[in-house]
């Protein structure tokens, strides 16, 4: 008895320090991107921004649109397949379609995006039957699949162009590059004892089956095409000239979102935009600076209003239907409690 108490002490202090550490490295992420970011902002003509904005080609914003929304597509499968993860392949895509969007959109832009977005999610997977814990089990595995397309993106971007990441961490090419194979060979290593055995994480109800090899390379996939098609969406958005390709942009791209993501500040608000500014110094600062503007409005600004009505709509018609089943249970003379859940289609849980 006493050793565990003594243990669930040891955790707590363990936890108390990690969340300790994670808030003093978000704090010092933050206000180097201030610093950084004042002073690449000093001298910026406001005016020369709004008519960069005016000027940008109505079919590149559409074309931008476009990718953020098969971007947003592709997020959808983060949710499908870690709900098909734990067993739950009784739910449809339609709900992980909802849940993926919505989670991902407000969390973006709320921040702190592993509360709110699980937040959201565990508001519309609760309907289905599924309790806190197997919605932390889903934010881990679409975090996962995050995570290892992020890996194999920056492993491999960094690897064939060190160059772009030297332009923001300010080490010589040869040392990115260096770890840029030590990323790709964890990678490949983590994908071996995946697919060597079953292997599992976590305790008690807490444990997640480690998707297998075969599965792993998906997850990746899923990752590397939904960074691709995000990026992509910033390339036709940045200054044509001077022409950095689409690998230097996508490096970029992908680190400065990873730091944005570190400072846990709402869309990585100045993190990310003075990561994009270092990185991409030999753009004009105004052109640069009114592509990442229109890429916010598109990639957080709009789905976030989406998301908004999304789940509006959706307490409406299922606080409609709730009503419908307790009358109906009442009238019936069945006990309340009966109506443990209701399902988006209308019925009750049992």
């Amino acid at each position: 008895m006493l050793e565990a108490i003594r243990r669930a002490i040891s955790f707590l202090r363990h936890k108390q320090i990690l969340h300790k550490l994670g808030v003093v490295v978000s704090v010092t992420v933050i206000g180097i991107a201030c610093y950084v970011l004042y002073h690449m902002l000093k001298g910026i003509d406001t005016e020369e921004v709004i008519e960069a904005i005016k000027g940008t080609e109505p079919k590149s914003i559409a074309l931008a649109a476009l990718f953020v929304a098969a971007g947003y597509f592709t997020l959808t499968f983060y949710d499908l397949f870690a709900v098909r993860a734990i067993n739950r392949p009784d739910i449809p895509y339609r709900v992980n379609a909802l849940a993926a969007f919505t989670s991902y959109s407000i969390g973006h832009n709320v921040g702190a995006s592993v509360f709110t977005g699980g937040a959201v999610r565990y508001r519309i997977y609760s309907a289905w039957g599924l309790n806190a814990i197997d919605v932390a089990k889903i934010c881990f595995l679409a975090g996962l699949t995050f995570w290892l397309g992020n890996a194999a993106v920056l492993g491999l971007g960094i690897a064939y162009h060190p160059e772009a990441a030297s332009s923001i961490d300010q080490l010589p090419p040869w040392m990115n590059r260096m770890a840029a194979f030590a990323i790709i060979v964890a990678l490949v290593a983590y994908v071996v004892w995946v697919w060597t055995q079953p292997r599992r994480v976590g305790r008690g109800p807490w444990t997640v089956l480690l998707p297998g090899g075969p599965l792993t390379l998906l997850q990746i996939v899923i990752g590397i095409v939904d960074l691709g098609f995000c990026a992509l969406a910033m390339y036709v958005l940045v200054p044509d000239e001077p022409n950095l390709g689409f690998v230097v942009v996508a490096v970029i791209f992908v680190s400065a979102t990873l730091l944005g993501f570190a400072s846990h500040s709402p869309g990585g608000l100045g993190v990310f935009d003075a990561a994009m500014l270092v990185g991409l110094w030999q753009m004009d600062r105004e052109d640069l600076l009114a592509g990442m503007l229109l890429f916010r409005v598109l990639y957080y600004l709009a789905p976030f209003v989406i998301s908004v009505i999304l789940l509006t709509f959706r307490e409406v018609i299922v606080g409609t239907r709730l009503k419908r089943l307790r009358q109906a249970t009442a009238g019936s003379g069945e006990p309340k409690h009966k109506a443990v859940y209701v399902r988006e289609r209308g019925d009750s849980g049992a």
